[in-house]
């Protein structure tokens, strides 16, 4: 998709014509198309045009909030561009919360003449009652959501459902398993369903919630609050979060530094004995990072 104003798709009708605007717009679509590019989230046989022909579809999740508008922005934009060889059909999962805009969502997506899918299930009534109270909704919430996208996604006749997690949710998902689940582990940028049927993306794993949230106010998306979590105080991710802030106050830039050593791991220097065999490593066999004892050097 080009910038002139005569060849554009209707999501970006109305874009800020400044040249900071342009930057994150090109710097947003350069990050989705590496992450794209970086996890094989299109297969071999679409790059090349073999197989049947037929182009894999992909149910990009859309819950109106500031990552989930950049993402179907983005996808739509590379599709143009004819970088994105997908069929896209954008999904709301109505959860029933209590004062939800229901009609938000069906007319952006009608007025931008995306194909969308909206659907209605209670899952609020069904989290809040087995929920005990002072507990947080997050993880029943996600669960009853994501199963009902994979059902959505086999019905479509989609290979692929599609979120919209930014590198910072991946950041934050890291701490809390090391925090509280006591395992190094976060959001991967593309998975297996654990059916086996479905691949799950996350497109926006290079891009920083920063970016999302300009692009997305100048943009002037309708955003939808997710009042069901956000409406609970003490959240630990709020507190990951708040952490990873100040951090970043103190020493900007270490956000990404971060979220690079995720992708810079060294097995030979963690301690789980299943994924590097510490018990078979003898003095006739000095790996490549032998003289490496793993302590970073700050000078």
């Amino acid at each position: 998709m080009l910038d002139d104003s005569d060849d554009i798709h209707p999501l970006f009708s109305g874009a800020p014509d400044t040249t900071n605007f342009r930057k994150l717009r090109k710097r947003i679509v350069r990050q989705v198309r590496e992450a794209v590019d970086d996890f094989g989230m299109i297969e071999w046989d679409v790059r090349r045009g073999e197989g049947d022909g037929k182009k894999p579809k992909w149910l990009v999740c859309l819950s109106g909030g500031k990552d989930s508008y950049t993402l179907l922005a983005v996808l739509h934009e590379l599709q143009w561009r004819g970088l994105l060889p997908v069929d896209i059909l954008a999904c709301n999962l109505d959860q029933g919360q209590p004062g939800f805009p229901a009609t938000v969502l069906p007319e952006f997506l009608q007025k931008m003449g995306v194909p969308h899918r909206i659907e209605y299930q209670d899952t609020y009534s069904i989290v809040v009652d087995k929920v005990p109270a002072g507990r947080t909704y997050c993880a029943l919430c996600s669960r009853l959501r994501r199963g009902n996208l994979y059902r959505i996604a086999r019905e479509e006749g989609c290979s692929a459902v599609v979120l919209g997690h930014h590198r910072d949710d991946i950041l934050e998902t890291f701490f809390m398993n090391l925090f509280h689940g006591s395992r190094l582990a976060t959001m991967p940028p593309k998975l297996v369903n654990e059916e086996g049927d479905l691949f799950v993306y996350r497109p926006l794993a290079y891009v920083a919630e920063a970016d999302c949230e300009k692009f997305a106010r100048d943009m002037n998306y309708p955003i939808i609050p997710c009042d069901l979590c956000g409406s609970q105080d003490g959240l630990q991710r709020q507190q990951v979060k708040g952490m990873l802030d100040q951090w970043e106050r103190n020493a900007p830039g270490r956000r990404q530094k971060m979220f690079r050593a995720l992708m810079n791991t060294r097995p030979s220097h963690l301690l789980d004995s299943g994924i590097f065999d510490f018990v078979g490593l003898s003095r006739g066999t000095p790996s490549s990072t032998a003289a490496d004892d793993g302590v970073p050097d700050l000078r």
